[in-house]
């Protein structure tokens, strides 16, 4: 691959007072690729808003527009200051002002962002803020740590004020708290039966050995941890992102998923105030979430006047996928190297033989050499739509993959729960089943008193949740080689080998199948152990100390 010489570009020219100023803001002065730091991210976007309809380049944008050497009293920005000089974040302010909310030019809103720490969120409300697309989302986990501590006086659960108000508030507390000191005496139980099942071997250190028994132990026990346990969510997004999560939240049935609304919203103002303010203007953020709140309710109601008893089903069911898959895959292959129009290349493709179409495909896929070279965007030509019934603690994991089409149904006892052969094996399988039961009566009187939004908050994480994966084939390829490696949850592993099946077997797509050659199908009795002790062999030939 070949380099432009940096000659090949105009150099733009700034005197030395200029490039001084510059230099604090932008990691290059003479390039024709930089990064915009120790700004606003207001001032970032305006920048850029600018930027779209101006023929100048946008370090002389910010000297002329926004750089201000003679007026004091405004907020001074970038290392060391220059006396009396200022970035003039109300100018910023102003264009948002003109062009994002008077002229409703949403892009705009997308030019700038925000790292936000969410803590102490239940896991009904971190499915709630995790719902968007558009951001990126890193969530505590379930896997590496276990919920037997106290944070300040109870245990690490959510109290929703539809039960701190109602006579069932007392009885909840008792429940949750019941439900953790049954968490705790089990982990004191499991640790050592995984521990004596699989002894530490000699080339393992005591952190490798030890991490992967913690994994295997919080997998087993996260089952019974409530829906109103608690978390800690980090969020990087656009201004955009954010606002239609706030807009959401404030729509949302659930008293917790409103309240934090406000509080994101009003640490977001100390940040990004530009992008935050349509929220809560009463004919702008307001209407759109009543709009929001509204087509709910309707939907409820209209939901409410089917009776019909769910059907049973695998955990897994492919629902729809595209009989001529493999064609358009073939047609969408040559696209961005003909000039040829779409349907035409798909009567082209029409016309190959089964083994033309298999030889053109597997040249497209290519020798792939990781499962994280992915083939091109043809793959995005058809989909695949899969009904789920697991577990909410493998819907947790699964729910991570946003770049696809998800909606879940609410968390109830209704579809059963699961009970890890572990479990049985310490002797508390009469104590899970106690667990069980004792929450779905739970739920069924919190259901009648606070509403079925509410009632999710005591069921456990064994209980099964129905949800659909719509996905592209592209998408496909990266959520069953992923979730199938030899790392990972056996009980999602086991869901995406049934969806890797279900496409080659029901779908008959044996092409796409057979491409997903990181597909993993392999048993492992204590799968996290070789990753870690892959990790500690990088830390090894890096001079890293395992931690203690």
């Amino acid at each position: 691959m070949t380099t432009v010489a940096p000659d090949e570009y105009v150099v733009e020219e700034f005197t030395d007072d200029e490039r001084d100023v510059l230099s604090r803001f932008f990691t290059n002065i003479d390039g024709p690729v930089f990064a915009i730091v120790n700004l606003p991210e207001v001032v970032k976007g305006a920048l850029f808003a600018r930027y779209s309809r101006s023929p100048k380049s946008v370090r002389r944008l910010f000297l002329d527009e926004f750089y201000n050497e003679e007026q004091s009293g405004l907020d001074e920005i970038g290392a060391g200051g220059v006396g009396g000089a200022s970035v003039e974040i109300g100018r910023a302010e102003a264009l948002y002002d003109r062009v994002f909310n008077q002229y409703g030019d949403d892009s705009v809103a997308q030019l700038g962002g925000a790292h936000l720490a969410c803590e102490q969120a239940s896991n009904v409300l971190t499915k709630i803020l995790e719902w968007g697309r558009l951001a990126a989302y890193l969530e505590q986990s379930t896997r590496y740590i276990f919920y037997d501590q106290k944070l300040g006086d109870r245990y690490r659960y959510h109290l929703p004020p539809e039960l701190s108000r109602s006579e069932l508030g007392v009885e909840y507390r008792e429940t949750m708290d019941w439900l953790f000191d049954t968490y705790s005496s089990l982990v004191d139980k499991m640790v050592p039966y995984y521990e004596t099942l699989f002894p530490k071997q000699k080339d393992d250190s005591n952190f490798v050995w030890r991490s992967t028994i913690r994994a295997k132990a919080c997998d087993d026990l996260r089952g019974l941890l409530p829906a109103s346990t608690t978390s800690n969510v980090g969020i990087f997004g656009s201004g955009q992102a954010f606002e239609m999560l706030l807009l959401r939240m404030r729509a949302h049935p659930l008293a917790e998923a409103r309240e934090y609304s406000d509080l994101m919203l009003e640490e977001l103002r100390k940040v990004i105030p530009a992008f935050m303010k349509r929220v809560d203007v009463p004919d702008r953020g307001g209407a759109w979430s009543q709009y929001l709140a509204d087509v709910a309710i309707d939907m409820e109601q209209r939901a409410s006047q089917i009776t019909v008893a769910p059907a049973q089903r695998s955990e897994v069911t492919l629902v729809e996928w595209d009989p001529e898959a493999e064609l358009k895959i073939a047609a969408s292959s040559l696209y961005s190297m003909t000039d040829l129009p779409d349907d035409q290349l798909m009567q082209i493709a029409r016309r190959m033989s089964e083994g033309e179409r298999a030889e053109l495909i597997n040249a497209y896929i290519g020798k792939r050499s990781n499962r994280r070279h992915k083939p091109g965007r043809a793959m995005e030509r058809t989909f695949y739509r899969f009904d789920v019934l697991c577990d909410y603690g493998i819907f947790r994991d699964l729910q991570r993959h946003r770049m696809l089409t998800m909606e879940w149904q609410r968390l109830t006892p209704t579809h059963g729960y699961i009970t890890p052969e572990s479990v049985v094996d310490i002797e508390a399988g009469s104590l899970w089943r106690e667990a069980m039961e004792r929450t779905a009566d739970l739920h069924s009187k919190v259901s009648a008193v606070a509403g079925p939004d509410a009632a999710q908050y005591v069921v456990p994480f064994a209980y099964r949740i129905r949800f659909y994966m719509q996905m592209n084939v592209r998408e496909a390829f990266h959520l069953i080689e992923l979730r199938t490696q030899q790392g990972g949850h056996p009980d999602y592993r086991r869901v995406c080998q049934d969806m890797h099946r279900l496409i080659r077997d029901q779908a008959g797509h044996h092409l796409i199948a057979d491409a997903m050659s990181y597909a993993d199908h392999q048993d492992y009795d204590l799968a996290r152990l070789e990753s870690e002790r892959k990790a500690a062999a990088k830390r090894a030939a890096l001079g890293v100390e395992d931690p203690s």
